[in-house]
């Protein structure tokens, strides 16, 4: 067994293995050692290799979905390692000592699970690979739990925000590949070359030639290859279900790159939570494919003016009938997933329960598709999707009379089809039942004989059906002439068989197997059925998830008073009363009021600088804007009062950063890179937020770089941009630069304290109120005290000078600044000439110090 263990876990190579004996999965060596201790399971030993005792642990073969899940979330992939033949066509097979055979029937990972247990039903599962050539670069993503296969050309610098876009379970690459460090798996170099791909997908999809699908480059084809070879390794030779690829280009969607999603927490926040995203204040789906779609759709924001004002059409049809959305979201909210019943079915994994799915999934379709017919004023997309909800009338029909309503997930157990579709099935079930009814029979006639009413008929898989008594009661049956032969004795009971009972229990049992086989040809034939027509339900499946979707943000849209953006061929930005929608919902849920603002960026104001204090509300403000330009080209009303919007094609975001030591870089050092990225792919339809660019160096390095990227994005990018800053200096730049204008977050101090407006104005602030921030912070008196102290010394300073430090025409607060350091470190200077060290006595020696130190801490 364990010769036959080790070959088997030199082909899974890197996977754990599961290795099948009897009703567990069994690990051993040093996957068993990884297996306890993630799985929080015991470690035991059992028998020697090399003179050691062989680490072992094992799962239930019942539960293996639930450990599989941890495993996988730990990082893991697995390889389920089944017998392939009974112990009985073992035995036929090399005799009675005779190994069962096994295989590895499946290797587990994070991208290719389609099980309803491990999977996430409101999010997509892609896997995703990486393919080259000629300079091109190209991604095949693949979500094989419904089927979607996409492939998405691009280039080398955008690989990383297309990744970023999809955020897929798992990332395939060749060994040899420039992308192999992005890789959770790496694969032989042949599986991407393009002419196999091509081969791959033509074998795949039964075609001579793939010009049906679309044009297709090298990189596309070997991409495509690669994600193909890498599903037929790990489905060991049973490709799951795939639709024939969709090809896009990077510029059919809004290009947002990792740091810009990660900043705006699109579909998820910084921690990786969905909770506090902007896809979780959106979204109203009440299908899991629903919200698979919306957070795709938010994920990649379109450039195609006319598909987006299509989704919007749909989207006011539903928000301005309320009672048309009520009935649409009510008939979807009972309607089953299809679209992952239809791939485990396709992978070999599907249950009865998942054509119980279908049946009920495409009955419910077609019920609404009559609906949706019949109303006036139909959106062009809604004419589309329509008729793409029939059509399945006879494999609606078949699955209605062939399957109980409710059938189980469990085949092995039977009790599926249902009564009346197969006569045969039925006389096989009633053999069953009468020899049930018999053995029953049996059961009290033994008591009767026997005297002894506590005699029962049991069954198990090892002695099939036999007769306890307790054991106290077992002498009687134990005589020669009483008619039972003794099969087991246990602690309390005694176990015997009769002749009479043999032959009712083959009966039985010859009748129940017979069922079970009928049963599972059955299910084998609904299944290909089924398969036959799995295009066609995918496409239901889709056209459902539109509707959820387009249904969903219009109740979001009713309920938060959102509108419907207007959108504009030339780069304008124009919005009345916009709410962050993310803020928004926090704060109603503390009962406080989301403070709207305007925004206008047009040719002649294309870039606000914006001032006021910390915890005003500019990175909100930024970020609202923002997420409306997403929204808006994701196909959704947005959280305003009015918004005329200009397309945007790149959108950048530096908002707040954090240190990235796992690549060598400081907060500083991410900032900058963040900051470089903007300037140098910024084009005039792009929009752009900037908050605090450089703060994370010194003053006057920081004031020096904020200055350059202002008029940089002034002069070169020509982009929208709303640009946050504390330096106040920077306001100069209005005076130069004829499309910056100045804004402020309103704040205004009472009686010593601060009271933040959140209101956005015209012109710059006049302070930042950074002490007064202090202060609601908690930061000690003497503190504070000692900061007015230094503050007031450089306003007087600044007074003083009245005009420009050398080197500095533009910064004379810095001036100020640098000559009141001046001053003080002349002081100390002076101080520290005058001492006569070797003059000096223990105590006049201390005072001196303390003395030094006060004069320090004044400068």
């Amino acid at each position: 067994m364990m010769a036959q263990y080790l070959a088997l876990k030199a082909e899974a190579e890197d996977c754990l293995l599961f290795y099948r004996m009897g009703d567990f999965f069994e690990l051993f060596f040093e996957d068993a050692k990884i297996a306890s201790a993630a799985l929080d399971i015991a470690l035991t030993a059992r028998g020697e290799h090399a003179g050691e005792r062989i680490p072992m642990c094992g799962v239930p073969v019942h539960a293996m979905e639930g450990y599989l899940a941890r495993l996988i979330k730990a990082g893991h992939r697995v390889a389920i390692a089944n017998q392939t033949e009974t112990p009985e066509e073992a035995k036929k097979r090399g005799g009675s000592k005779a190994l069962v055979a096994r295989a590895i029937v499946r290797v587990v990972t994070a991208g290719t699970l389609t099980e309803e247990t491990l999977l996430d039903s409101r999010a997509a599962n892609w896997c995703a690979a990486i393919g080259e050539a000629g300079g091109q670069v190209a991604i095949a993503c693949a979500d094989i739990s419904t089927g979607i296969f996409q492939i998405i050309e691009t280039d080398a610098s955008r690989a990383d925000a297309e990744l970023a876009r999809l955020s897929p379970a798992e990332i395939i690459a060749s060994e040899a590949s420039d992308f192999a460090q992005l890789a959770t798996a790496l694969r032989p170099r042949v599986d991407f070359d393009s002419a196999q791909g091509e081969a791959r997908l033509k074998r795949l999809f039964q075609v001579a030639t793939l010009d049906g699908f679309g044009q297709f480059s090298r990189a596309a084809l070997a991409a495509a290859g690669g994600l193909v070879a890498y599903l037929d390794h790990t489905a060991k030779g049973s490709l799951p279900f795939l639709r024939p690829p969709r090809v896009t280009r990077t510029e059919a969607a809004m290009a947002i790159d990792a740091a810009t999603r990660e900043s705006l927490e699109l579909c998820q926040t910084a921690s990786g939570a969905r909770k506090g995203s902007l896809l979780d204040a959106v979204d109203r789906t009440v299908t899991g494919a629903g919200a698979r779609l919306l957070g795709q759709d938010i994920a990649a924001p379109l450039m195609d003016r006319a598909a987006i004002d299509a989704r919007l059409d749909l989207v006011q049809r539903f928000h301005d009938d309320g009672g048309l959305r009520d009935m649409v979201r009510g008939n979807l909210r009972a309607l089953p997933d299809i679209g992952r019943a239809l791939g485990r079915l396709a992978a070999g994994r599907g249950s009865p329960r998942d054509l119980g799915q279908l049946r009920d999934g495409l009955d419910g379709a077609w019920r609404l598709g009559e609906r949706l017919g019949r109303i006036g004023d139909s959106p062009a997309l809604l004419g589309e999707l329509v008729p793409q909800l029939g059509g399945h009338g006879a494999l609606i029909d078949l699955l209605s009379r062939a399957l109980v309503p409710e059938p189980p997930i469990d085949a092995d157990k039977g009790g599926y089809i249902a009564e009346g579709y197969d006569a045969a099935l039925d006389d096989l079930r009633d053999a069953g039942a009468g020899g049930r009814r018999a053995i029953a029979a049996l059961e009290a006639d033994y008591r009767q004989r026997t005297g002894i009413s506590g005699l029962k008929i049991k069954h198990n898989g090892v002695l099939g059906y036999h007769i306890e008594v307790a054991a106290k009661s077992a002498d009687p049956l134990m005589a020669a002439d009483s008619g039972f032969t003794h099969r087991q004795t246990l602690a309390g009971a005694v176990r015997f068989n009769a002749p009479d009972l043999h032959e009712v229990a083959i009966k039985v049992t010859q009748a129940g197997a017979h069922a079970l086989a009928a049963e599972a040809a059955h299910l084998e034939d609904l299944t290909a059925q089924a398969l036959a027509n799995r295009e066609q339900i995918a496409a239901t499946a889709d056209a459902l998830a539109r509707i959820d979707v387009s249904s969903a943000l219009a109740e979001r849209a009713a309920e938060g008073g959102w509108a419907r953006p207007s959108l504009v061929d030339h780069a304008c930005f124009e919005v009345e009363g916009g709410r962050h929608p993310v803020v928004e919902d926090a704060l109603a849920r503390s009962g406080a009021r989301f403070v709207a603002n305007d925004c206008a960026l047009s040719e002649s104001s294309r870039l606000w600088l914006v001032t006021g204090p910390n915890m005003g509300g500019k990175s909100t403000f930024l970020r609202q804007n923002a997420l409306i330009a997403v929204l808006a080209q994701a196909g959704s009303y947005v959280p305003a009062a009015r918004a005329t919007l200009g397309l945007v094609d790149r959108l950048f975001s530096r908002v707040g950063a954090s240190d990235n030591l796992a690549r060598g870089r400081s907060t500083f050092m991410v900032e900058m890179v963040e900051t470089a990225a903007i300037l140098a792919q910024a084009t005039p339809r792009s929009f752009v937020i900037l908050d605090e660019v450089g703060r994370g160096t010194s003053t006057y390095d920081g004031l020096a770089i904020a200055w350059a990227v202002v008029e940089a994005i002034h002069e070169d990018n020509r982009c929208r941009c709303l640009f946050a800053t504390h330096y106040h200096e920077l306001t100069r730049l209005a005076e130069r630069c004829d499309a910056l204008t100045l804004h402020h977050v309103r704040a205004r101090e009472y009686k010593g304290d601060l009271v933040l407006l959140h209101e956005v104005a015209e012109g710059p602030a006049d302070r930042s109120f950074g002490i007064a921030v202090a202060r609601l912070a908690g930061m000690p008196p003497a503190a504070l005290k000692r900061a007015k102290a230094v503050l007031d010394k450089l306003e007087a300073g600044r007074a003083k000078t009245g005009g420009l430090a050398a080197g500095l025409d533009d910064l004379p607060l810095f001036a100020a600044a640098a000559e009141a350091e001046e001053e003080a470190i002349d002081t100390l200077r002076t101080e520290l000439a005058a001492i006569d060290v070797d003059a000096l006595s223990p105590r006049e020696a201390l005072d001196a110090l303390y003395r030094l130190k006060g004069l320090a801490a004044e400068a």
